[in-house]
């Protein structure tokens, strides 16, 4: 059975007794949650948010990098943090400070000022996701493992289904600025789950001491430059655009620092050579597949629909609730039921297999596509959502080393943020080329009517003269 595997090979230690430690893992699953859904209400909900804030597209834009790149940042070195100083100390008073962030953001019209809070609202966010899986291992009893796993890992997609419908509630209705503000909320509950939940854990000095500060600096920035440097790639074309050549290159420069300081040190905190255990490389490969191919759930649905269609989120959200997320209701215990009794390669495979229809579906989309059309990519997308990352996570776990699950941690974290900018960059670059490319083949046979064009304007253009030259 998958527990029986976790047990044997799992990133699993016993913490100090705590006083509900259900309301610890609750207080976690809850952030982990939330770091999802907002993440993807702020991709849904820029424009909306430009518009309220005044930015031009080159300022939302960088908007967006900052507050992505901030979680990457922070993200490897979570595990970490909260094996040193206990879980109250990393997620308590740093909820509530997001939490007052969240309620600022909406109010400031400074540029600077906007994009250092949502810098630090980024930094503060990522602190959320990693070290879930831990808290799971030290707080639940084992028969519970499972159905926390599968919480954790079904949350992906009910956020990229249930982020759209959101976003519509929210401008539609309530405003924008809840696009923040249900922040503070969950925050604050989650501070109260946590302070209640976890342990009064001691600093652990004696890794203190010892911490490789560098290694975590170094890949924490690392990774956050060459992000940000495949999300502005696009925008300012790669190469030749200075800012993204000297993105890449120093973020590339100071992982290869990384890797050499981790050979070095004598505590190393990532060392290289946890890839290479018995089948984690592979898991890791397996989960940047996952996130390539769970592109078409976040991007090729919703984008169509408002890039082609014109269609607003409040009007997209409803097909992706009904049909994306509601689902998950039914495939959730389906999935469980299925891991405790089969191999847990079947039931993943089972997943890609859901995948690879709903991408052979899109491939017969055309402009008269509407809503009612997109209803079997969906609900196929559904199934992979909750067939694919479950079965992922329960086979790195079974293959981890608990003795360096730190540094797994850190690794894993790296490919969840960055497998998705990689593939987002890659699709982003491919889209502009073909718009490029069929818009310049359209406009060669425009040019052959340019006569007509300008006559037909003339002739309507002294039709309207008589309302004024404005009109006209």
């Amino acid at each position: 059975m998958a527990e029986a595997k976790i047990i044997a090979s799992g990133p699993v230690s016993v913490g100090q007794a705590v006083h509900h430690p259900l309301l610890a893992v609750i207080g976690v699953l809850l952030g982990a949650s939330m770091a999802n859904i907002d993440s993807r209400m702020f991709t849904i909900g820029l424009p909306d948010i430009k518009g309220a804030f005044s930015l031009s597209f080159d300022e939302g834009a960088w908007l967006s990098t900052a507050s992505t790149a901030s979680q990457i940042f922070i993200a490897p070195s979570v595990a970490w943090l909260a094996t040193v100083f206990g879980l109250r100390r990393i997620l308590g008073v740093p909820s509530l400070v997001f939490a007052g962030i969240s309620l600022v953001l909406p109010f400031v019209r400074d540029y600077q000022t906007l994009l250092a809070l949502t810098i630090l609202h980024g930094l503060l966010i990522g602190t959320f996701v990693p070290a879930t899986l831990m808290i799971i291992f030290r707080n639940l009893p084992m028969q519970w493992w499972l159905v926390a796993i599968g919480i954790y890992a079904l949350r992906v997609g009910f956020a990229l289904n249930f982020g759209p419908a959101l976003v519509g509630l929210y401008v539609e209705h309530l405003g924008w600025q809840w696009l923040y503000w249900q922040d503070a909320i969950i925050a604050v509950l989650m501070a109260i789950l946590v302070y209640f939940g976890a342990a009064r854990d001691p600093v652990n000095r004696t890794l203190l001491e010892t911490a490789d500060w560098g290694g975590m600096l170094l890949l924490g920035t690392g990774i956050a430059m060459v992000y940000a440097g495949l999300d502005q790639g696009n925008r300012l074309d790669w190469l030749n655009s200075g800012t993204v050549a000297a993105m890449l290159g120093c973020g590339a420069f100071l992982l290869v620092a990384f890797f050499i300081n981790e050979a070095v040190v004598k505590e190393p905190w990532a060392h290289a050579n946890v890839l290479f255990s018995r089948n984690i490389g592979f898991a890791l490969v397996v989960i940047l597949l996952y996130t390539l191919t769970s592109l078409s759930n976040s991007s090729l649905v919703p984008n169509f629909l408002s890039a082609v269609a014109q269609l607003r989120p409040e009007q997209t959200g409803r097909l992706l609730l009904i049909y994306g997320v509601l689902p998950f209701a039914v495939l959730f215990p389906l999935s469980i039921w299925l891991l405790r009794r089969y191999d847990v390669r079947i039931v993943l495979i089972i997943g890609l297999i859901t995948f690879g229809i709903a991408a052979l579906l899109g491939t017969q989309i055309t402009n008269t596509w509407r809503l009612a059309d997109f209803i079997p990519i969906v609900l196929l997308q559904s199934v992979g959502q909750a067939f694919t990352l479950f079965p992922i996570i329960i086979i790195a776990l079974s293959n981890s080393d608990p003795t360096r699950a730190t540094a797994f941690a850190a690794y894993i974290q790296i490919m969840r943020l960055g497998g998705a900018e990689i593939g987002i960059a890659l699709m982003g670059t491919w889209l502009r080329v073909r718009e490029q490319t069929h818009s310049n083949l359209i406009g060669q046979h425009i040019t052959h009517a340019t006569d007509q064009v300008e006559q037909f304007i003339a002739r309507m253009s002294g039709f309207f003269a008589g309302h004024g030259t404005a009109t006209a």
